[in-house]
């Protein structure tokens, strides 16, 4: 039977790989509908992916 803290672990993983993942649409959609580089689906768009990917490193690193 898993942890609570591996229960943890993992859900913490998926839930940042989702936000990844919606993040990069974000960027795509808002791309392919004509937006600039700073239309807000963009600028949101890498946020959000920024904040996905950084958390699965930190995650990987062993920080959280």
């Amino acid at each position: 039977m898993p942890t609570p803290r591996d229960v943890h672990r993992g859900a913490t993983r998926v839930l940042s790989a989702v936000i990844l993942v919606v993040g990069v649409a974000l960027v795509i959609s808002t791309v392919a509908r004509g937006g600039g580089p700073l239309a807000i689906g963009v600028v949101m768009g890498v946020l959000f992916a920024a904040v996905g990917a950084g958390r699965l490193y930190l995650l990987t690193r062993g920080v959280g």
